[in-house]
């Protein structure tokens, strides 16, 4: 997993947002082999804390650096981002990794999972892009890099009622990544921003999604060799080690099995 375009963002800071489980922890673990400074943020950071351990004990060049907070919360959000810039000057990477879904049909649906998910998915990524961004900016950083983890539910409604609302939410998430792409252009600065859109990967997400029905979310992810967290992970260090003038858009990943 060496990429020579990981080099010059040795000792770099990155945000990853959910970096206690799943494509966040892994994301996390791989920057911080590559010799970066990682802030890991969630609302438990155990599973952080545990992490970082880990990659001191396997000598990895980087730290990983826990962060508690709610995304929900703006007010979490801003205070996060005040103190990396008290302790570490400032956010050059920014990986919008954290995102849920509810099982709330439309016709159905509570509220409160809707909004649950704007709030996460749409809300404290635009919150955190925009925060980045201005990060970047007032230090002169020309070559910082925003990614946001889509998924496939931002290209294509899957004919399953429980997904409905979270598949607008990463839809949201496809535009707002050509929109940040747009202002950076017209803002005349070379930071890149790219979304990662990948379908089925064996994380927690589907044991969240049908919290009440463990078996369920056990069958989705046995019903074919699906991606791992370590696959995005892989994408994401391409992705920051292209040349200067190298901007992916966004990476469509599947299972090779999967159907849809």
């Amino acid at each position: 997993h060496r990429h020579a375009g990981m080099d010059r963002w040795r000792g770099r800071v990155a945000l990853v947002t959910g970096a206690s489980v799943g494509i966040g922890a892994s994301v996390a673990r791989a920057l911080v082999q590559h010799g970066m400074k990682v802030v890991g943020c969630a609302r438990n950071v155990d599973k952080i804390e545990k992490l970082a351990a880990e990659c001191q004990s396997a000598g990895y060049t980087g730290t990983l650096i826990p962060y508690k907070c709610d995304l929900s919360n703006q007010e979490e959000i801003l205070s996060m981002f005040s103190a990396i810039r008290t302790l570490h000057q400032g956010v050059d990477v920014c990986i919008n990794n954290a995102g849920l879904a509810h099982a709330e049909p439309l016709l159905s649906g509570k509220t409160e999972g809707w909004r649950n998910m704007l709030d996460v998915n749409v809300l404290a990524l635009s919150i955190c892009a925009r925060e980045a961004y201005q990060s970047m900016k007032e230090r002169n950083v020309d070559d910082g890099h925003i990614i946001n983890i889509n998924s496939m539910s931002g290209h294509r409604v899957l004919p399953a009622s429980g997904v409905h609302f979270y598949s607008a939410t990463k839809y949201a998430v496809t535009a707002l990544t050509e929109g940040l792409r747009q202002e950076l252009r017209e803002a005349k600065t070379h930071i890149k921003v790219t979304c990662i859109s990948p379908g089925l990967v064996e994380t927690e997400f589907a044991f969240r999604l049908h919290n009440s029905d463990p078996e369920k979310a056990a069958a989705t992810y046995e019903s074919i060799k699906c991606l791992k967290a370590e696959d995005i992970a892989s994408a994401i260090t391409f992705v920051l080690s292209t040349p200067p003038h190298v901007q992916i858009g966004d990476i469509q990943m599947r299972p090779v099995e999967q159907v849809s």
